[in-house]
């Protein structure tokens, strides 16, 4: 198979992933269709390295965080969390909408999980998303380059954390 016919094949295969981690990471819409681009072409870059010596999904999602840590790092310094409170609901709930009483539940709820994501540090907001997405310990360890043993201690600080973040707003 040639080169554009797997890179093709790929981003159709993982695209919900990409966009999941993605999410978890910004919560502009905008935003988060430029880092989907920018992934994509990290990933067309790589793929003649890719050895095959793991999973393809793990190669991909490993070049996602790759990407977003460098966009978290880049712009932690400069985003206001204000900003984000204020157009973000907004955009979440146009950009996500099914049936009116089905979307707004969910889309509240997907909403805060989101939100609540994106208060964790990077470590946590990595397990996370990867945990979301159905990823293995051992997965998410070739994905984040740790041991499988410290996937699981990120993975329940985090839980941990998101549960208090996510009772908060629920009370507050």
């Amino acid at each position: 198979m040639d080169h554009q016919k797997i890179f093709t094949q790929w981003m159709t295969e993982h695209e919900k992933l990409l966009r999941h981690i993605i999410t978890g990471f910004e919560a502009k819409v905008a935003i988060q269709d430029e880092l989907f681009q920018d992934i994509a072409l990290n990933i067309w870059r790589a793929l003649p390295k890719f050895r095959q010596d793991s999973a393809v999904k793990t190669f991909v999602a490993r070049i996602a965080h790759n990407v977003l840590a460098t966009h978290v790092a880049k712009t932690v310094k400069t985003v206001k969390t204000a900003d984000i409170e204020n157009c973000a609901e907004a955009e979440y709930v146009a950009a996500t909408q099914k049936t009116p009483y089905q979307a707004l539940s969910q889309t509240q709820r997907q909403f805060r999980l989101s939100q609540a994501i994106r208060q964790l540090n990077l470590e946590q907001r990595q397990v996370i998303t990867l945990a979301l997405e159905g990823m293995s310990y051992q997965e998410m360890a070739d994905v984040l380059v740790i041991t499988p043993n410290l996937v699981g201690v990120r993975l329940q600080r985090a839980k941990t954390l998101l549960t208090k973040l996510l009772e908060g707003a629920e009370n507050g």
